[in-house]
């Protein structure tokens, strides 16, 4: 009887908000067919007849067609030429000769633009050392053994470590950031096999993000990526070693849920309990339409707390409602997907909470795993790393900024600080 009352309920406000006029979408402007950026290379095709007697031709004016072409990448060998100058007034002094430019390693043979590139084609195009070996030699006609390759990619990682240190230091400067992990498989020599060891990715929306590697996926682990003396909001998914971190920092964080994970697991169950589900699903598109609507008003901190109390928090308790009542419902199995989904979303029903009441906390961690992409592309091509050490060279690599490139949402992965 009480969740008839609260399905009727939900009817109801269902049919209020279809009476509500509803904004046409703006139409997405196309994009150029040919961009107005590229560089022009002109070529002037003049008839036969008039190059055989130009001069009793009058030009009357011209039809201009333009296709956009490519240039195939080229190797080069760079040859810096220093001349030796002595002062004609002092023979006998020690010649004068220009600086070399700085080079990651005395005597590298691997000039920057080239160790950019190799960086670009692993880490961006998910192209192994062995495939690039593979395409410089058959197309290039030019041998890079990949173990020169991997000491280059080392080098460049040794380089960009401080850089990587400040983008660490920023994603925890403003006292929210968004946490995940992902498992990658590694080297082990000692066991003669592959070890699963994980990447850490660590983002402060709308601002960077930063990636640590560890072996294990221990919550000591997260000791090592979190600063000691952070303090704030942790948003991150019902992983147990995230609570076992905080409550050794009680009164320091506060972890904040996903309602990506919650909705994740009820859309998985919908075929054991199709009704409840799907109700539990429209509830839960409910609070992803506000957040919609505050996003496309570039609403501010104020307004979102004041528009997710008004419209939000009833669905959420309207929500909490039918999962106590469900929890002990005779029929639904504890061990059952739907079973497990109820038990998941209630134990996290605190921490998914926080965003209602904070208007700098968004909904979900959906950016992080936006952020693990680029990884998750990447090892379905090179299965795992070549060593422990590896590991934390493509971590340091991965490390970007997306201010860059357009805010913590976006999932362009060319502005790593390998370019």
């Amino acid at each position: 009887m009480q969740l008839q009352l609260i399905f009727q309920e939900e009817v109801s406000s269902e049919l209020a908000e279809a009476q509500l006029p509803r904004s046409s979408k703006p139409k997405r402007q196309r994009a150029p067919r040919i961009p107005e950026h590229l560089p022009v290379v002109e070529e002037v095709l003049v008839p036969e007849v008039v190059k055989e007697a130009p001069s009793q031709w009058r030009k009357i004016g011209e039809e201009v067609s333009e296709q956009i072409d490519f240039e195939p990448a080229k190797f080069f060998r760079r040859r810096l030429v220093r001349p030796k100058y002595v002062h004609r007034s002092e023979v006998d002094a020690v010649p004068v000769v220009a600086a070399l430019p700085p080079v990651l390693q005395e005597r590298c043979i691997a000039a920057p633009g080239l160790i950019a590139q190799i960086l670009v084609s692993k880490y961006t195009d998910h192209l192994p050392l062995y495939r690039q070996e593979s395409i410089y030699e058959s197309r290039h006609g030019v041998s890079l053994p990949r173990q020169s390759m991997a000491r280059w990619v080392g080098l460049a990682a040794d380089w960009l470590r401080p850089i990587y240190e400040e983008i660490r230091k920023g994603v925890f400067e403003k006292g929210y950031v968004q946490v995940d992990e992902t498992p990658i498989r590694y080297l082990d020599p000692g066991r003669g096999k592959t070890g699963q060891g994980y990447l850490w990715t660590c983002l402060r929306p709308d601002g960077d993000v930063f990636y640590r590697w560890e072996t294990s996926r221990a919550a000591e682990c997260l000791e090592r990526i979190i600063p000691v003396d952070f303090s704030g909001k942790l948003q991150c998914d019902g992983y147990e070693g995230y609570p076992c971190f905080a409550k050794k920092h009680t009164g320091k964080l506060v972890l904040v849920g996903c309602w990506a994970h919650v909705r994740r697991a009820f859309f998985e169950a919908q075929a054991e309990a199709p009704k409840l589900a799907g109700f539990i699903l429209r509830q839960i598109q409910v609070l992803y339409a506000v957040e919609k609507e505050l996003k496309q008003a570039k609403a501010g901190p104020k307004l979102k707390e004041a528009r997710r109390a008004a419209r939000s928090v009833p669905v959420l308790q309207r929500l909490h409602r039918v999962l106590l009542l469900l929890k002990n419902r005779r029929g639904i199995l504890p061990q059952s997907g739907f079973g497990k989904a109820i038990r998941y979303a209630l134990g996290q029903w605190e921490n998914v909470l926080v965003y209602a009441g904070d208007g700098e906390v968004e909904i979900d961690n959906n950016p992080c795993e936006r952020a693990i992409r680029p990884t998750a592309v990447g090892k379905k091509n090179w299965l795992f790393f070549g060593e422990a050490e590896a590991g934390e060279r493509s971590a340091i690599v991965y490390t970007r900024s997306l201010r860059a490139a357009g805010g913590g949402g976006s999932t362009r992965t060319h502005t790593s600080v390998t370019c």
